[in-house]
């Protein structure tokens, strides 16, 4: 017995190290990718190329990929199933093809009022709207890396996320060098990200054997009855990032969308590296706050908070010391005719990666509150940051220009970080 005992402890620590493992392996992959792609399309496509590009992927795309996703990865993820008074697979499966359409809907119908407009060409809005249905495949394809996360298999959503980036990204570039045109590199990679799913999540989930598949009666309507709330939030949060963006593709030209997003690089690292340092813990944080266990719970926090402030404190001081020559070493990399178009940016830069250490510790109190189920107090947060963003973001932008609109990105995440940072610590007072 006692053997027996110690075998399921070894395989359960066994089964945490790869969890850790792969999740750090897909994360790190997918925040590579997003860096190498924005730098790569400047460099083969030139600046014009990499601002459409900046826009459609990591703007729009990223807002249609949060309607698709909705917010659930939390949720979903902590969800003890109808044992528990939750929801199965089947469930959120249906709830996800349908936000999944609906992100396809508004993807296309922004595209065309664009173009429509006048504020974009055919070739633009087509590209953003490839762009924006890659990011909505990303996120009708976490509806399975949730549910192996809770079904304790997050490994799996690693390794998904690595072989289905390497597999777009390298189909992707190898069109992208052919033709050296952005839009039929968009449609290999669409095309791709589609496959990725079919092999590396549907495969997967039809393995493990604690999935259930059925439908549960009235189980859409409950999910967005309980994450309507979490997915406005999220949302709003999504258009917050990404104001100053939004800002510097309406007031200034594509360029200066592509080297802002050179400059956004880091920041995303930071964000991506945090995220999967948290994930593994967010089961844990939630039965410290199941058995009112408030000081494992904050035992978690400090630990996770320690972590996320030694990497901000990394990368900022890495961009005083290093910022100039890194910058430099990019602007060869993109080839003549670059030189000086970084390196005149340095204080946006480091400004842009201080506030990307701000998002990081917004997010670990993110997660905190949704553990908590607090929707309404994140809600709320988000509503105040959203008014901000919606007046402010433009205002610098026109002022200031790319300095602007970092200074607009780092104001915004200290709002979202105090306001998340007084909703913890106000519930943990009253419980």
């Amino acid at each position: 017995m006692k053997r027996l005992g110690e075998l399921l402890l070894y395989k359960g620590q066994q089964l945490e190290k790869q969890n850790m493992l792969w999740n750090i392996a897909g994360s790190f992959l997918y925040a590579f990718a997003s860096m190498v792609l924005s730098f790569l399309v400047m460099r083969i496509a030139g600046e014009d190329a990499g601002g459409v590009f900046a826009v459609g992927f990591s703007a729009v795309g990223q807002q249609m990929f949060t309607l698709a996703y909705f917010g659930l990865r939390p949720f979903q993820s902590t969800d003890g199933g109808p044992a528990h008074g939750g929801y199965p697979f089947g469930g959120y499966l249906a709830h996800r093809k349908l936000t999944t359409g609906a992100a396809f809907l508004t993807a296309a119908i922004f595209a065309l009022w664009m173009v429509g407009s006048g504020a974009y060409g055919w070739e633009k809005g087509l590209a953003v709207f490839l762009l924006a249905a890659y990011k909505i495949i990303d996120g009708y394809a976490d509806v399975y890396g949730s549910e192996f996360q809770r079904q304790g298999y997050l490994y799996l959503t690693g390794k998904s996320d690595a072989f289905r980036t390497l597999l777009s990204v390298t189909v992707f570039l190898t069109l992208l060098a052919g033709t050296r045109q952005l839009l039929p590199a968009c449609v290999g990679a669409l095309c791709a990200q589609i496959a990725g799913v079919v092999l590396f999540d549907l495969t997967a989930l039809r393995v493990l054997p604690e999935v259930e598949h059925e439908y549960q009666k009235g189980s859409i309507k409950g999910i967005f009855s309980q994450s309507g709330l979490l997915f406005l939030s999220v949302f709003l949060d999504f258009y917050i990032f990404s104001a100053a963006r939004y800002a510097i593709d309406s007031r200034l030209d594509d360029a200066a969308s592509g080297y802002f997003n050179l400059l956004f690089m880091p920041t995303s690292a930071i964000y991506l590296v945090a995220n999967f340092v948290i994930r593994p813990f967010l089961t844990r944080m939630t039965d410290c706050w199941n058995r009112r266990d408030l000081a494992g719970l904050k035992k978690i926090l400090q630990k996770l908070g320690g972590i996320i402030l030694g990497l901000t404190v990394l990368a900022v001081g890495g961009c005083l010391v290093l910022g100039r020559p890194v910058l430099r070493l990019m602007e060869l990399l993109l080839g003549e005719g670059y030189e000086g178009s970084l390196t005149a940016y340095l204080p946006v830069f480091v400004l842009i990666v201080f506030g990307g250490g701000v998002y990081a510790f917004g997010n670990l109190l993110y997660y905190t509150l949704v553990v908590m189920r607090q929707q309404k107090a994140i809600f709320g947060v988000y509503v105040v940051t959203f008014i901000a963003a919606l007046f402010l973001a433009p205002l610098l932008v026109t002022h200031f220009k790319l300095f602007g609109a970092a200074a607009a990105y780092c104001l915004f995440m200290a709002v979202q970080l105090a306001g998340f940072g007084g909703c913890t610590v106000l519930r943990f007072k009253i419980v």
